[in-house]
């Protein structure tokens, strides 16, 4: 099925993506949204039945690592450069009232 873009779709996209194109980059953009269409019109051929659907090409395990703390606490350090503190916290004035 050949799609046969319009000068007023390509006007609206070119709006939605908020880019200003010449006459020459128009017909350009024309042609490969129309190449763009018939080849999802090829790929809606292909026969997908019992195929399930992938997030990933490759099969994908837990990649993240153990969380395993390297460094110390270091609260009391941080601490003991406040100007005032309220138990564990810093203490600064309120800002709204």
């Amino acid at each position: 099925m050949a799609h046969i873009i319009s000068d007023e779709t390509l006007e609206n996209a070119a709006i939605l993506a908020k880019l200003e194109l010449s006459e020459e980059e128009k017909e350009t953009a024309k042609s490969d949204m129309e190449k763009m269409l018939a080849y999802i019109d090829k790929l809606n051929e292909l026969d997908t039945d019992g195929v399930e659907p992938l997030s990933h090409v490759f099969e994908t395990v837990n990649v993240f690592r153990e969380d395993i703390v390297t460094n110390k606490d270091g609260h009391e350090e941080v601490l003991s450069n406040a100007p005032e503190q309220k138990g564990r916290s810093f203490a600064a004035p309120k800002t709204f009232a």
